[in-house]
């Protein structure tokens, strides 16, 4: 087992009527509140009149529209309300990208210089320039990235064609309202995305070089509860108990549990999907459930046979008495069943994507994701493969 450290400085909040506690957990910071959100739907919901009535006791600025891919220029425009009006606390309302794009505001807005510097220089905890931060709390609204719970931000810029995460454990959410309520009205197809991105996040560390019992078994679990809960939110989008599980997967699968004591490694699909973010700005669950079974496939040999069929008797429930290959084999193949079946595109073709900007994002995936040093290293030919497969 790795040395590691664990911690969880996020408080939780989770289940029905959890927000009614903001007005006493905002108070704590302050009285001038930046209200973070996207689009139009927390209005169609009412979650934004809920949340304002709460709110009525303090002085309240807001940001909106931000991208479900969270552009530099909208951290920039938080940063400019947060020092004119000199706020005490941003509330995220929303998912991954509202919160993350909030997290890049909160630092961003005690940094000095610009924001897309500040992101640059924070690729990881180690050189991260970020001393300070306003705090930040956020009511989440989809289960997906695990944002709610995490010390990262991924933050892009159209004009550089560049998708990159920003570290810090300053812009971790001090309180999250989870209430799976808010969930109820998420479309199929984000619902569906927010699940391969789950899976995506375990996968991530569950296929690695050195793991642990504990890990793994957590790992499994989680896994389990988004594949059996995933259908059923798509055909009962009221079902609290689908929602919730869900919801608390997204938490669970981003705060160590799934990887405390595993050796650490870059993050393949992830590298491979911010490339495919950010040239074409699609969905980052669409991009990571077409990548993820290729990439299985792709590096699949003696070397990690073990691993994928441990993936497959202990999540699939495939029988243990197989031939190993034929195990692993036949867990790739359900988990392409899978996102299938959750109504996710299966190919790059389906979103009008070639293969003309392949070359030069599969050096910028390698350079920059230290895919190099992945669970099975990939080098720009192994990338393009794997992109080329996706068609």
């Amino acid at each position: 087992m790795q040395n590691f450290r664990f911690s969880l400085s996020t408080n939780v909040l989770f289940g029905r009527g959890q927000a009614n506690r903001l007005p006493a957990i905002l108070s704590k910071f302050g009285k001038k509140v930046l209200l973070t959100y996207g689009g139009g739907s927390i209005y169609r919901t009412g979650l934004y009149d809920q949340i304002m009535g709460l709110l009525a006791g303090f002085e309240v600025y807001e940001l909106n529209g931000i991208d479900p891919n969270p552009k530099v220029q909208s951290v920039e425009a938080g940063v400019k309300i947060c020092r004119e009006q000199e706020i005490d606390v941003i509330l995220a309302v929303g998912g991954g990208s509202v919160i993350d794009c909030s997290k890049a505001i909160a630092a961003a807005a005690c940094y000095d210089g610009s924001a897309w510097e500040m992101i640059l220089k924070s690729t990881d905890f180690a050189s991260s320039p970020i001393k300070k931060a306003l705090p930040l709390c956020t009511v989440l609204t989809l289960a997906a990235t695990g944002s709610e719970v995490d010390s990262c931000a991924v933050i892009s810029n159209s004009a550089e064609k560049v998708k990159t995460c920003m570290f810090s454990s300053l812009v971790a959410p001090r309180y999250s309202v989870l209430d799976p309520e808010n969930t109820y009205t998420v479309p199929a197809s984000q619902t569906a995305a927010g699940a391969a991105d789950i899976l995506s996040h375990i996968f991530e560390v569950y296929f690695c070089k050195e793991s642990t019992d504990i890990a793994n078994g957590v790992a499994e679990g989680v896994m389990r509860t988004v594949i059996k809960n995933a259908p059923i939110a798509l055909k009962q989008p009221d079902n609290y108990d689908a929602r919730a599980n869900l919801m608390w997967a997204s938490s669970v699968a981003m705060i160590g549990l799934c990887s405390s004591g595993n050796s650490v490694v870059p993050w393949s699909c992830h590298s491979m999907e911010h490339e495919l973010s950010a040239y074409y700005d699609i969905t980052h669950g669409v991009g990571l459930a077409i990548l993820t079974p290729r990439w299985m496939r792709y590096i699949l040999s003696d070397a990690t046979v073990e691993k994928f069929a441990d993936y497959g008797v202990n999540v699939w429930g495939i029988d243990s008495g197989l031939d190993r290959m034929e195990i692993a084999n036949s867990a790739i193949d359900k988990t392409e069943e899978f996102f299938t079946s959750l109504g996710m595109p299966k190919t790059l073709s389906e979103l009008g994507i070639g293969e003309e900007n392949f070359p030069a994002m599969a050096a910028h995936s390698v350079r920059t994701g230290g895919l190099s040093y992945a669970y099975v290293p990939l080098d720009e030919e192994d990338v393009i493969r794997i992109f080329r497969m996706c068609l």
